[in-house]
């Protein structure tokens, strides 16, 4: 895999979406599902290894998974420029609970996707409200990245000690980002994400963008026959 070159990133900030399908109409499903998952800020950003996504962004996001079936009312987060990552959830059952903590580890780099959490201090001992709730913000956060993802019952989360690891691998594997090719490549495999840090009033992830040498020379054409 080769990082997208500078070329590329110049470029991303003129693509059209709205103009990609009709000027090569061969790779329809692709274009769909990337003009409905990056916006021209969000792939540029990617390429050039940080995308910020802003809490309010995430909270929205969160709030889209949050039915009144299930154990929490309202979940929210905030992120601060210490590296903390605050979590505050509207429960049914035991009220207001808060969670700090900073985000250890976000990786996704083609089939492996996760999430560390080290909580720092916390209200709660129930590791299965934890749980629901962590499977919600994991989905929430990667939502700028490879577009909405359902929730399933069963994501897989640890609770270690302190340390919780959320798994999105299969969730991640089964979205339509996960499922779609664009020529011979997944759309999945395109980024890797190396690390989160919470910032203030954000989360700002280390990205790459990769693709092969065919892929490149595509999204290159594309990108100047889309220039407005």
């Amino acid at each position: 895999m080769i990082p997208m070159p500078a070329a590329v990133v110049d470029t991303a900030a003129s693509i059209d979406w709205s103009g990609m399908q009709s000027v090569v109409t061969d790779y329809g499903p692709a274009f769909r599902v990337l003009r409905d998952t990056w916006d021209k800020e969000t792939l540029r950003e990617i390429a050039q290894g940080h995308l910020f996504v802003s809490d309010a962004l995430i909270n929205e996001a969160i709030a889209k998974k949050i039915n009144g079936d299930g154990p929490v009312k309202k979940l929210t987060i905030a992120s601060h420029d210490n590296g903390r990552m605050n979590i505050a959830a509207d429960t049914k059952k035991v009220g207001t609970v808060e969670l700090s903590g900073t985000i250890d580890e976000f990786v996704h780099e083609g089939d492996k996707s996760y999430i560390v959490y080290h909580v720092r201090s916390k209200n709660i001992r129930d590791h299965g409200l934890m749980s629901w709730m962590f499977s919600r913000i994991s989905l929430g956060m990667a939502q700028r990245l490879v577009g909405n993802l359902d929730v399933p019952e069963d994501i897989p989360v640890k609770i270690h000690g302190n340390r919780v690891r959320i798994d999105g691998s299969q969730v991640l594997a089964e979205s339509a980002f996960g499922r779609t090719t664009f020529q011979g490549q997944r759309l999945l495999d395109m980024i890797e994400v190396k690390g989160a840090v919470p910032k203030d009033g954000g989360i700002d992830f280390q990205t790459e963008l990769h693709v092969p040498p065919a892929v490149q020379r595509a999204l290159l054409a594309l990108a100047v026959d889309a220039i407005d």
